[in-house]
């Protein structure tokens, strides 16, 4: 990849050309539709891809979230002391975006408290605890015939799977191959970019276990009923490639090679990159017949439907400045500890590790955090790696950053607004289409950390709008209380007017009553005058 720089440092034009290894082996770029911007950091992927994926031995103990997907918290569904089978479901889905967690191994629930989680707040949330039997006994596995099954039974079993986004978004499978049907998918396009420095999760799984990936490629095609797969693979990873394409030989599954630069791996930037189609700010892929599926995660739905097995376990990278970078299959819950333990340990001693990349990643608040379904990598940050920021220095306006962006946005505008709080000219300008990817950040010349900018701005944004929520519910609430007021006041008034009527014509009545009555007195009493005479 060639990248040319004109005289004012922007950069105005990308040309990508073949990228050939030492042994002639070519991959070749072809209808490629070039997005606006982006970076190419450096890479430090080959220092753990040099070994293959190993397995993490079972630990002591599991530490299961109740929360690692989007959407609603699982629902418990056992309790300390009980026993538990591998790939039991020990908390169920709650409403359709939610995900089951199941037992990654069998043994006994110990505990159901508050732990620390791997998330940037740092914050305790609930978890199951197991402590394994080092038995491994599987539930009763049930395979399922998906190519004989009902599309929404296929869909239904899927939901039962705790298979969510593997790439990082973490959204539940079920939900993205449940479509309207009134949302036909032309396209289903599967993303192999693994973009970010440092993360080969991805790249070794395609590698060692291609198959799974295109036979679940073919699973989610014909469950989306999409008339054509494509799988989107940067051109710096030769040997997944190769693999791929064996994979694929006999399928109608085309691999196409696109450029390594950053963020090629987010959905949108790589629909555009395979295809030529801009996903509008307002809309989803899905509204223009295009849905996107990470490798890892069709793998697991090949996994869950061939053999029946759940989600409960996946690859995480440990790099970064351990002694033996690597790729590891470990069971969620496992502590990050022992991920450590295996890749030989930090010889700076360092307890300082990111999880994710370094461009979108964030620190981890213990060593002691478990694996879950999010983590697909973990970087031992030393100083040598990531040295101390630099110190800021003012905004010079030179436009890096607009260059670098690969959504189109003026981030030197949304600086200046969100450093001044000037919430509204920020969301004006886009604010939320923002994708903290990084690139404005890492180009800045004046090291002005821009993400974080953004991140505050859109947070006090959402606060606000939560306030003015909050208000304008209790409003509405105030306003229907004093409606209320006045229509039972209202009531009561008509209810003591009929009450008064009605008293009013009862003594009239009475009244009217007694007159007769007493003429009628009268007129026996002139009767037995009458009569006496």
């Amino acid at each position: 990849m060639k990248i040319l720089h004109h005289g004012n440092g922007n950069i105005l034009s990308i040309i990508f050309k073949k990228l050939k290894r030492p042994d002639g082996f070519v991959m070749q770029l072809e209808n490629i539709f070039k997005f606006n911007g982006g970076v190419h950091p450096d890479e430090n992927k080959t220092v753990s891809t040099r070994l293959p994926i190993a397995k993490l031995p079972i630990p002591k103990k599991l530490t299961l979230p109740l929360r690692q997907h989007v959407g609603h918290v699982a629902k418990l569904k056992v309790k300390p002391g009980d026993q538990v089978l591998k790939g039991q479901i020990i908390a169920e889905a709650d409403g359709n975006i939610s995900a089951a967690i199941h037992a990654p191994t069998s043994g006994k629930v110990i505990k159901i408290s508050e732990e620390i989680l791997p998330h940037p707040s740092g914050l305790p949330d609930f978890c199951i605890t197991i402590e394994p039997d080092f038995k491994d006994t599987w539930v009763e596995k049930k395979p399922i015939s998906w190519k004989t099954l009902d599309r929404n039974k296929l869909i239904e079993a899927i939901s039962q799977s705790g298979i969510v986004g593997l790439g990082g978004a973490v959204f539940p499978t079920h939900m993205k191959l449940k479509i309207n049907q009134s949302q036909l998918i032309n396209t289903l396009v599967i993303n192999a970019a693994e973009c970010e420095p440092f993360i080969t999760c991805d790249d070794m799984l395609m590698r060692e276990r291609a198959d799974e990936i295109i036979q679940g490629s073919l699973i989610a095609q014909t469950i989306l009923g999409a008339k054509e797969c494509v799988v989107g693979i940067e051109n710096n990873k030769t040997e997944a490639y190769e693999a791929l394409k064996k994979a694929a030989q006999k399928t109608s599954i085309e691999i196409k090679v696109v450029p390594t630069l950053y963020p090629s791996g987010d959905a949108k930037r790589l629909i555009y990159l395979l295809m030529g189609i801009e996903v509008p700010k307002e809309k989803r892929s899905v509204d223009l017949g295009i849905q996107v599926f990470n490798v890892a995660t069709v793998a697991a739905i090949y996994r869950y439907l061939e053999f029946g097995e759940p989600s409960i376990s996946r690859i995480v990278t440990i790099t970064g400045a351990v002694k033996v970078p690597q790729n590891y299959e470990a069971l969620f819950g496992t502590p990050l500890s022992e991920l450590i333990i295996a890749a030989g340990g930090s010889p700076n001693k360092t307890k300082k590790f990111i999880m994710g990349g370094p461009m979108m990643g964030f620190d981890l608040p213990s060593i002691h955090v478990p694996v879950t379904k999010a983590m697909n990598c973990v970087i031992e940050s030393s100083p040598e790696l990531f040295p101390a920021p630099k110190p800021v220095m003012p905004c010079i306006r030179c436009a890096r950053c607009a260059d670098a962006c690969p959504v189109n946005l003026q981030p030197q505008e949304l600086y200046w607004f969100s450093k001044s709080s000037q919430l509204e000219k920020a969301r004006d300008y886009n604010l939320f289409d923002c994708i903290e990817c990084g690139c404005c950040t890492y180009v800045c010349p004046s090291n002005i950390p821009l993400v974080q900018f953004y991140r505050y701005a859109k947070s006090e944004i959402i606060a606000q709008d939560k306030s003015k929520e909050a208000a304008n519910t209790a409003r509405e609430r105030n306003d229907f209380r004093l409606a209320r007021i006045e229509r039972e006041k209202k009531e009561r008034a008509e209810r003591n007017a009929q009450k008064a009527l009605g008293a009013q014509e009862k003594q009239a009545d009475d009244e009217k009553k007694s007159t007769i009555a007493a003429a009628m007195d009268r007129v026996k009493q002139t009767q037995q005058e009458n009569i006496k005479n």
